[in-house]
């Protein structure tokens, strides 16, 4: 007798969210490659600069931005979902950046970041390693 369609769709569930948790098991490990990480920002250039001292993005300037305080360059004006987040004392960490950039509206709702974020593990860590090569100012 065959699997009846719901059987069917509940393994494959199954087997995607096994999939999913190893991927994430393995990159726990990985600590990111700055070189994939600068072509992977790509995407980020379109609202964020990397240049020191330049502003007049959409987004905040990301130099330095691994171990800042949210919402603290001077220069730029955030929601006021980032404004309270940081009034809570949220730092920008490998782990809070890694968890914003998965899913920015779903981290802080409310947030002016329009972007759906970047769901692979692996390519966030590039990411961050490469922010975190950059020096502050």
């Amino acid at each position: 007798m065959a699997d009846s369609p719901k059987r069917n769709i509940s393994a494959g569930l199954a087997m995607m969210a096994a999939v999913a948790a190893a991927g994430d098991a393995i990159a726990a490990d990985y600590r990111g490659d700055p070189e994939r990480g600068e072509k992977a920002f790509a995407k980020c250039l379109a609202c964020h600069t990397i240049e020191p001292g330049k502003n007049g993005l959409p987004g905040p300037n990301l130099r330095g931005v691994v171990g800042r305080p949210a919402a603290s360059l001077e220069s730029f004006t955030y929601s006021d979902a980032m404004a309270d987040a940081a009034a809570e004392g949220l730092v920008w960490t490998p782990e809070t950046l890694s968890d914003f950039v998965r899913e920015p509206e779903d981290y802080l709702p409310g947030t002016a970041m329009n972007f759906l974020g970047v769901p692979r593990t692996r390519e966030r860590m590039d990411i961050i390693a490469f922010l975190e090569s950059l020096t502050a100012d």
